[in-house]
């Protein structure tokens, strides 16, 4: 079944979408579960902008409406307890009621939690990550911010990474 990723946006804005050049980077970076899931540690990332309230800020929303090409490569840290109501959402692109209605949308720490419980994954590491998912450039990101978060999952022991866009 094809997805239309653009179907709820305008149509001006979906056709410009439509037309942008996307660089592709081959070889894909793939690497196999070399861990069964009973015993693997997993993380989850979210490319939702959302960030703990009260223990750090939200994603820099001002320097997006400047400059709206821009979107901020940063991430920010989440505990794997953190509860619905200690979340904020700072994305200029997505509709963040639904997201503060219901966490695991796109952060399923409840779901991981239950599988790990029921032994399905070994268990979900203490933290969790969150980017901005509007990029338009990379570099930033790619080295500076994704080699910290891939760096830290590995002293947290991670074996495998859910990613849930925003």
């Amino acid at each position: 079944m094809p997805v239309d990723s653009f179907k709820y946006l305008p149509g001006s804005i979906a056709a410009y979408y439509r037309n942008m050049a996307v660089q592709r980077r081959d070889p894909l970076p793939w690497t196999p579960l070399q861990t069964p899931l009973s015993r693997a540690r997993f993380a989850l990332v979210t490319t939702a902008g959302i960030y703990a309230k009260g223990t750090g800020t939200g994603f820099d929303q001002e320097g997006e409406r400047k400059n709206p090409m821009w979107g901020d490569p940063s991430y920010r840290r989440l505990p794997r307890d953190i509860q619905r109501d200690q979340v904020g959402a700072s994305h200029l692109h997505l509709n963040n009621r639904d997201i503060l209605a219901d966490l695991n949308i796109v952060l399923p720490v409840q779901r991981f939690t239950e599988l790990e419980s029921e032994g399905v994954i070994g268990s979900l590491a203490p933290t969790s990550y969150s980017f901005m998912g509007y990029q338009m450039d990379l570099r930033e990101w790619r080295e500076r911010y994704a080699p910290e978060v891939a760096q830290a999952m590995l002293r947290d022991g991670v074996n495998a990474v859910l990613v849930t866009p925003g």
